[in-house]
């Protein structure tokens, strides 16, 4: 694991301060957050005021940009490396994390995840292993860190990013299924386990992007299937994180940000 601290040569006098945003004084880690959807979820924490502690696997020059991104527009950033398919790994990530930072970690967002294809008589026990150890065990493990580091009197929060195949699981892409079905019963136990300093709640995402692997209903599910007739964003994702932050009376929580998939 390997940990950068990334800022412009020139850091100004400017810095997250109340002025800035609801998450000022607070500082995120989020797992995945180099590109895609992880990169808009750091970005948006930041623009609240939080420092970002962003984690990534192998996408270093993304996790750069990212960093610089936030660090421009006046946040802090720090870079931290490493595999969570490995249990070790996900088990010191936390401590690295506020190592690096200077501070407690209060929020995590587990947007980690690995999407691979495969129907159940297909599923090697390797690939059932990777899927649930990076979509469901490394999620827990980094929930269940965070709140036993958190301060006494501090309180936290726990963003999971889901997928609505977690309430309308199908045969396709098994492994990956099942592993967001458990993430979905984790949600809600830890919700309760961890109450009342964390607050546990996830997000249930449709067709947002379409995967760097060329495959996924992105671009199976045509629009016209969508009951809002579109394709989700990004920045609509971030919009559901900030209001689940926002609020202290939701925990164990589903935000479907789907257009309505979860209906059908």
């Amino acid at each position: 694991m390997t940990i950068d601290h990334i800022r412009p040569a020139d850091e100004g006098p400017y810095r997250p301060g109340p002025e800035r945003g609801f998450l000022a004084g607070r500082t995120a880690l989020v797992t995945g957050g180099a590109k895609r959807i992880g990169r808009a979820l750091a970005l948006a924490l930041a623009g609240e005021g939080a420092a970002v502690v962003l984690h990534y696997r192998g996408s270093e020059a993304d996790a750069r940009e990212t960093a610089a991104a936030i660090e421009d527009r006046g946040g802090v950033c720090l870079l931290v490396a490493g595999d969570l398919a490995d249990a070790e790994v996900a088990e010191e990530l936390v401590a690295v994390a506020e190592t690096a930072a200077g501070a407690s970690i209060d929020i995590l967002v587990n947007n980690a995840s690995i999407f691979g294809p495969g129907e159940a008589l297909d599923t090697s026990t390797g690939t059932w292993d990777l899927h649930h150890a990076v979509n469901l065990r490394a999620p827990f493990i980094l929930a269940r860190e965070m709140a036993r580091r958190l301060p006494a009197g501090r309180t936290g929060d726990v963003i999971n990013l889901n997928d609505i195949r977690a309430l309308k699981p199908g045969s396709d892409h098994f492994p990956y299924t099942i592993s967001k079905v458990g993430l979905h019963g984790l949600t809600r136990s830890l919700a309760l386990a961890l109450a009342p300093h964390v607050r546990v709640n996830e997000l249930l995402l449709g067709s947002i992007l379409p995967p760097d692997s060329g495959y996924g209903d992105y671009v199976h599910t045509p629009v016209q299937e969508i009951p809002t007739r579109r394709f989700d964003t990004p920045v609509e994702v971030c919009r559901g994180m900030l209001a689940l932050l926002a609020n202290p009376a939701m925990t164990g929580q589903s935000l479907c940000i789907d257009g309505g998939r979860h209906l059908l």
